[in-house]
């Protein structure tokens, strides 16, 4: 079947009441226009509203794309940072609404970001920034941005993406652990929940898909160091000046 009429199809689905995901004109519109058969192999998969895999990531469904860009409030314009470039579909879709050559993406997997460089390109979004980095780091190059939006799971987001929001900035995140849901955070900290949702964590350097160093155990070391630390008490403590505050004999 022709990919544009997959493609009005399942836009139709998420506008529809059965799934009642997409109620934003903007967004709509843009995922009419994106190719996403051009980032995945098969034309069928690529419009139907379910998770894939690729590269060991989890490619978003539809509905979860349509999900995370709506509280964004995307306007023509706006600079926007992806932390999480996946496969590049959700780049895409941006730059649809703001411009490819505001949209910059990050994601901490170089298989991932030559991946989503092919993929945009192919699409006819070459304009789109793609680097290889930790997310959590941002992209302080290109900041500061009106929009930032985190595709991984944090409790808060990270200190780095804040102090890369403009004065009117937002970011959008999937908040919590085992329940979370999404939220926005506007640059002088008022919050919004909105739709449930379901992410893996903020990955840091070492811990992606075929590093050498799994960042489980980076996050580990950096956590004992700093019980070690806290927990040195007398002798241990090298600032101490002995002499002085033991006295006379």
């Amino acid at each position: 079947m022709d990919p544009a009429v997959l493609r009005e199809d399942m836009v139709d689905g998420l506008e529809s009441d059965a799934k009642g995901v997409l109620h934003d004109e903007t967004v709509a519109v843009a995922m009419r226009d994106v190719p996403r058969h051009e980032f995945l192999e098969d034309d069928r998969t690529a419009y139907a509203d379910r998770e894939l895999e690729v590269l060991g990531t989890r490619v978003l469904a539809p509905s979860t794309v349509a999900r995370l860009l709506q509280p964004l409030d995307l306007e023509d314009g706006h600079d926007v940072l992806l932390v999480g470039a996946g496969v590049g579909y959700t780049a895409a879709v941006v730059a649809e609404i703001v411009g490819e050559t505001n949209v910059h993406a990050v994601d901490i997997s170089r298989p991932l970001v030559i991946e989503a460089r092919q993929n945009l390109a192919r699409a006819g979004y070459g304009g789109v920034l793609v680097d290889c980095r930790d997310g959590a780091n941002g992209f302080p190059e290109y900041a500061p941005f009106d929009r930032i939006l985190l595709e991984a799971a944090a409790v808060d987001p990270p200190r780095a993406l804040l102090e890369q929001l403009t004065d009117s900035g937002r970011i959008v995140f999937p908040c919590g652990t085992q329940r979370q849901r999404l939220e926005a955070v506007s640059a002088d900290s008022e919050r919004e929940a909105f739709a449930a949702v379901s992410f893996d964590p903020l990955l840091v350097e070492g811990e992606q898909s075929g590093a050498v160093e799994r960042n489980r155990m980076t996050r580990e070391d950096r956590e004992h160091a700093t019980r070690r630390a806290e927990s040195r008490r007398g002798w241990e403590q090298e600032w101490i000046e002995w002499e002085e505050s033991v006295g006379p004999q």
